[in-house]
Parts: C-alpha cells; sequence; structure tokens
C-alpha cells in the first residue's frame, strides 16, 4: 500500500512539476473567496485516483477535489495538490498528500514535494522516512529557541475564528522565536516530523490537508491532538501538534485564547 501511494505521489508530482513551467497558461477556478482549483490539481488527482483503484479497486477515496467514492473499510484521503496558491505564484512551497486510513485508524501517509524530490512515507508502527532516512521529530523542550509553524484562517468560512486565531498568534509570537507559514500544512506537518519545526497549530483544515503529516509526525515520534486535547482533529479540522514536551507547551500558550466555537 505505501508503494501504490508512492508511485502515485510521484505521478502526480511529475504532472505539476511540468505545469510549474508554463503556470500562465493554466486555468484556474474560484472555488470560493481565496480558494483556488486549476486543471492541474484535477489532473493530479484524477492520477492518484487512477493508480490506486488499479490497485485496489473496492477501496473508499475521500479526494479535494472530487469529493466522496465509495467502497469499503479503507479509504484513501487525498490532497493532489497543498498549496495551490503558492503553486500559482512560483512561491516554491507545495506538495502532493495521500494518506490512507482504514476504519477509523491512519496506516500510510506520503507527502512529495516535487520541486525538492524530498519524499516523506510513514506506515503505522514502522516509523517515519525522509527519502528512505529515518526522521524524528525534534528535542527542543523550550518555547525560548523554537520555532513554529502555523497557516492563517483566510478563507471565507474561516473568518468567525479570526480574532481567536490572532490571539494565539499574538501569544505563540512573544514566546517563541519565530513563526513560519509555507501555505501548506502537509509541508508544514513534514517538516515538524524531521525537525525544520519544532511545534505546529493550525485552524479549520481539512481531513486531506493533513491525514498523511499527522501519521509522519506521530511515527516520528510526535504527538498531535485538537484544541480540546483530544484526538478528534480529523473532524474539527483544529490541530497543535509537537514533541511530546512542546505539545504541552503549545497546549497552555493557545488554549485560554481558543473561542467556545472552535472546541
Amino acid at each position: 500500500m505505501l508503494n501504490i501511494a508512492t508511485r502515485a505521489a510521484r505521478n502526480a508530482g511529475d504532472i505539476i512539476l511540468r505545469a510549474s513551467e508554463h503556470v500562465a497558461h493554466i486555468h484556474v477556478d474560484n472555488k470560493e473567496q481565496h480558494d483556488f482549483v486549476t486543471e492541474i490539481d484535477r489532473q493530479a488527482e484524477q492520477e492518484i485516483i487512477s493508480i490506486i483503484k488499479g490497485a485496489y479497486p473496492d477501496h473508499a477515496i475521500l479526494a479535494e477535489e472530487s469529493g466522496q467514492h465509495e467502497g469499503n473499510d479503507y479509504t484513501w484521503i487525498i490532497d493532489p495538490l497543498d498549496g495551490t496558491t503558492n503553486f500559482l505564484h512560483g512561491f516554491p512551497h507545495y506538495a502532493v498528500s495521500i494518506a490512507l486510513k482504514y476504519k477509523e485508524r491512519l496506516e500510510v501517509g506520503v507527502i512529495y514535494l516535487p520541486l525538492t524530490n524530498e519524499l516523506f512515507t510513514a506506515t503505522r508502527g514502522e516509523g517515519a522516512m525522509l527519502n528512505n532516512r529515518r526522521i524524528r521529530v525534534s528535542k527542543q523542550s523550550s518555547l525560548t529557541g523554537a520555532l513554529i509553524g502555523t497557516g492563517f484562517p483566510f478563507k471565507a468560512q474561516q473568518q468567525k475564528y479570526l480574532d481567536a486565531y490572532l490571539d494565539m498568534f499574538k501569544a505563540v509570537c512573544v514566546n517563541t522565536s519565530g513563526i513560519r507559514r509555507t501555505g501548506s500544512a502537509a509541508i508544514d506537518l513534514a517538516y515538524l516530523a524531521m525537525g525544520r519545526l519544532d511545534a505546529f497549530w493550525e485552524v479549520d483544515l481539512k481531513s486531506w490537508d493533513m491525514a498523511a503529516g499527522v501519521l509522519l509526525v506521530k511515527e516520528a515520534g510526535g504527538v498531535a491532538t485538537d484544541l480540546s486535547f483530544n484526538e478528534h482533529y480529523l473532524e474539527s479540522g483544529h490541530i497543535i501538534a509537537g514533541n511530546l514536551k512542546m505539545h504541552q507547551l503549545m497546549y497552555k500558550l493557545l488554549e485560554p485564547h481558543v473561542a467556545h466555537n472552535m472546541k
């Protein structure tokens, strides 16, 4: 299953990489305010689905662009191009994200960055890898000196969280050495899994934004919860992640600013 996910991610990455050379000619649609989809998103997703269905025709699929495809207890969770806005601007942070869930348990996760040829992989119980080299979360144990990843609630339906998020942002900003926003939650979580970031939080993500990344973080020795300290992040869309100590510190920092509608 990991091999199939890897092949699908690499093939989709090839489509994206070729298209990156002529971005100006790519057709773009507005899904909603500040949320874009391109023909490349759709082509990459179709390639991924074709490979998965060729190997596992009975498996279910949840894909960002085409939605739910019914099947058995195995569900592939697909974001064919996480960071579409970056891609359209030539900003070099975008990725393919593919996860496999059996019932409610994540089993396989793959995040592929076509521009850097970085392939992050994880299988439940077998650890996390970057290009076949084992990776671990950082050993950072204090907020001082920590580098934190996040994503801004910029879409129209996320505006209800903006005030609470800005309070969280302020709390993190004054207590850590820096905050980074790559424009791709999949990349942020992959970076967290290998220690480029020390912690990560974001609100109102979709399951395809973080399913593969969460498994990477956990298999790299990290922890992930929602804003209520439960493991319902795929349902709520809210997430805090890091090594055990950093997760605890981030939770204490963020929890006073969590709005009622985030719980």
